[in-house]
């Protein structure tokens, strides 16, 4: 009886030995090689027992002889059985070693890696980011001054500013945090993250306008924290539709003294419309009466050409000069048209130069001619003039040759004539051309003559 025990001991030992990633083949393989020996020895044993009629001695051999037989069969049947679960057992456990280096190695299938990955997934908890969540506030620092608000709101500088100040803007949420949208100095946006213990109140007033007070610190050129003492939030205002504009007709206004300044310069002011108050010269132009503001006889020369209820009765007012108050409309920059108001005569800014007892040099027409002309003396200069058409010289001749009046003479009978009068104040020969232009668009020239000056010492 012992021997049968003993074999089965070895046996599962060596079945112990097997290494497999299913221990529970062997446990079982064991238990029915331990359960069929102990069959095979309960039958022997009753076979014995049955025989007490035999005599004593026969009993003793038939067992001596029964026992090693029974034995030695219970033996083999036990080894083949334990022989067959090792190799069952290497088996599964060379497949599951051969499973282990695949996927060591990356070699396994596609759709199981994809199984394996969502276990892995599945598995693993999502690792949380730290977030700077602050419950308690800190101690009260120093109030910002002027120039540190004015760094702390400037995007691109400025970090590292700490104080106690306030803040307004949008409120938004990122990461789960309160952030203040603050906009800066130059239109660029700074981002604060809200601390404190209103952090899980401050959620809900998502896009209202927020003002927080609190500690102010610009970790960053483009944001940083602030620790929330008080906050207060507004709801978004609703857009209401806006209605259509209404055109409305533009009222006239009083035009300034600057503005006046640009409504009598030379190439300034174009477009411009309003109440004015224009001193000047009149003239006439065809049948058209024209007001001299400024430069007159030169290529720069300023003109209005005066009409409206107020315009009549003006030829007696020919050559002098006027105050004319009305509506003035600068069409270009050398002049336009004036709704005259009221008119009135004022005396004559410069006092004309006496020509008594200067020796003066007469130029009649278009004539191409040399003249010469005594330093400190006059010569004049008489040319016809044309329906929108004056005559002018250019500013800087009018300078060098002494240009002193550009008077109009209408015609009694015939066309109306211009007369330059000049002075010269430097000796030398110089060349003076007068140009036929329009009276409000120099640039458009009819004709032109040179005059050839030599001024004597």
């Amino acid at each position: 009886m012992a021997k049968p025990k003993s074999g089965a001991k070895k046996a599962t030992s060596a079945a112990k030995k097997v290494k497999s990633t299913k221990p529970g083949v062997l446990k079982t393989a064991s238990k029915n090689v331990a359960k069929a020996a102990a069959k095979l020895v309960t039958k022997a044993t009753g076979g014995a027992k049955a025989e007490k009629k035999a005599p004593a001695e026969k009993k003793a051999a038939k067992a001596k002889k029964a026992v090693p037989a029974v034995a030695k069969k219970t033996v083999e049947k036990a080894a083949t059985k334990v022989k067959k679960v090792a190799e069952a057992a290497t088996k599964v456990a060379a497949k599951a070693a051969a499973k282990v280096k695949e996927v060591a190695k990356g070699k396994e299938p596609a759709s199981k890696g994809k199984e394996a990955a969502a276990r892995a997934e599945a598995v693993t908890p999502p690792v949380e980011r730290p977030r700077p969540r602050a419950t308690k506030l800190p101690p009260q620092g120093e109030p910002l001054n002027k120039r540190d608000m004015e760094q702390l709101l400037t995007a691109g500088t400025g970090r590292g500013v700490v104080g106690e100040g306030s803040l307004k803007g949008r409120l938004t949420v990122i990461d789960g945090l309160p952030n203040l949208v603050v906009v800066g100095r130059d239109k660029r946006e700074l981002t604060f993250i809200l601390q404190g213990p209103d952090q899980e109140v401050l959620p809900a007033y998502v896009d209202h306008k927020v003002s927080v007070s609190g500690l102010i610190k610009k970790t960053t050129n483009y944001g940083g924290t602030v620790d929330v003492r008080k906050f207060s939030a507004k709801k978004p205002e609703v857009e209401e539709p806006t209605p259509e504009p209404v055109e409305v007709e533009t009222r006239l206004r009083y035009l300034s003294p600057g503005e006046v300044s640009q409504v009598v310069s030379a190439g300034m002011g174009a477009g411009m419309k309003g109440f004015a108050t224009l001193r000047g010269n009149l003239e006439m132009t065809g049948e058209e009466f024209v007001l001299v503001v400024s430069n007159g006889g030169t290529r720069q020369q300023v003109s209005y050409i005066v009409e409206g209820k107020g315009a009549k009765g003006l030829r007696k007012f020919l050559g002098q000069t006027l105050s004319v108050t009305g509506v003035v409309d600068k069409s270009s920059g050398w002049g336009g048209r004036i709704d005259v108001e009221n008119v009135e005569p004022r005396p004559s800014e410069t006092r004309p130069i006496s020509r008594e007892g200067l020796e003066s040099v007469h130029v009649e027409g278009e004539q191409p001619a040399s003249i010469e002309v005594k330093l400190n003396h006059a010569f004049t200069v008489r040319l016809q003039e044309q329906p929108g058409f004056t005559w002018a010289i250019e500013p800087t001749a009018a300078k060098r040759v002494g240009l002193r009046e550009a008077n109009f003479e209408p015609g009694s009978e015939g066309p109306a004539t211009r007369e330059f009068f000049f002075t010269p104040r430097n000796p030398g020969a110089s060349d003076v051309e007068f140009f036929l232009a329009k009276a409000f668009n120099p640039g458009q020239v009819e004709r032109s003559f040179k005059l050839n000056v030599t001024v004597k010492p």
